[in-house]
């Protein structure tokens, strides 16, 4: 057995006595994307569905991000793209809604999220609301304002199209002029489809002002008030009269009150 070198060199010690992973980061000057870990290491999500939501993150603003457009690009097929896809929605990363063009061809729009929807509607109801510096108006409440169904109506308009997203001060700033279509007989379908028609191919930056625009620029007018009834006309029954068995022949007709009908009655006004 070969004897102990003493005087031979110890092995070099690695500046990291760790098992796990070491990372050589480089300074990146482009060409690079900003992810958040909560999709990176979601629990819930699945490799597949963590890497194609980290993907489409990475595409620029407008790229084609359906199942089809992602297979094309991607090796894994339609299926699992698809299974994907409705895990990062099901879990706050993408939201996808249908819209009809004017030409009447009915398109996806896809948003993506770096951050899980309700995570970020959480945090901003918990912001503190900023100092205005005039007084603000009081806000109606529901016993004072419009029916609950108008809030609703416009709550559900990012259902329509995603740039419609109201925050709710905006509902309620809003509220009044869908509460005076339906005071003047529109229906509340007829509401949205005047507010959610024709949308421009741009951005909407700012959803509550494009809608008030439309609330007022295409503001139906009230109907016509109905004539007066007049006084002296009879007023018909609002129910026939009740069937009746005439005394004579024992015909059934209708009459207010029994008695003869009217041939037994012409009979004997002829005798």
């Amino acid at each position: 057995m070969t004897a102990p070198q003493p005087s031979a060199p110890a092995p070099a010690k690695t500046r990291h006595s760790h098992s796990g992973v070491t990372h050589v980061k480089e300074r990146l000057d482009g060409n690079f994307t900003v992810i958040s870990n909560e999709l990176l290491q979601h629990p819930k999500l699945s490799s597949t569905a963590r890497g194609i939501g980290g993907y489409i993150q990475s595409l620029p603003e407008g790229a084609p991000v359906s199942i089809k457009a992602l297979a094309d690009q991607l090796p894994e097929g339609e299926i699992r793209i698809a299974a994907a896809l409705r895990e990062l929605e099901k879990y706050g990363f993408h939201l996808r809604t249908k819209e009809r063009l004017p030409s009447g061809q009915v398109v996806t729009r896809t948003v993506a999220y770096n951050r899980p929807r309700h995570t970020v509607v959480v945090e901003a109801a918990r912001a503190p609301e900023p100092v205005a510096a005039r007084p603000r108006t009081p806000v109606p409440t529901q016993a004072q304002g419009a029916p609950r169904k108008v809030p609703d109506l416009l709550a559900g308009l990012r259902t329509y199209d995603s740039r419609l997203l109201l925050s709710e001060r905006d509902v309620h700033r809003l509220t009044p002029a869908v509460s005076v279509w339906l005071e003047r007989g529109v229906p509340p379908t007829a509401v949205v489809r005047a507010l959610t028609a024709d949308l421009p191919q741009d951005p909407i930056k700012h959803p509550a002002a494009f809608l008030a625009h439309r609330l007022a620029s295409r503001m139906p007018p009230p109907l016509p008030a109905q004539a007066p009834r007049d006084a002296s006309a009879p007023s018909r029954p609002s129910r026939p009269d009740p069937l009746q068995t005439c005394d004579g022949c024992e015909r059934a007709f209708r009459a207010p009150e029994p008695g003869p009908c009217r041939d037994c009655r012409a009979v004997g006004a002829v005798a």
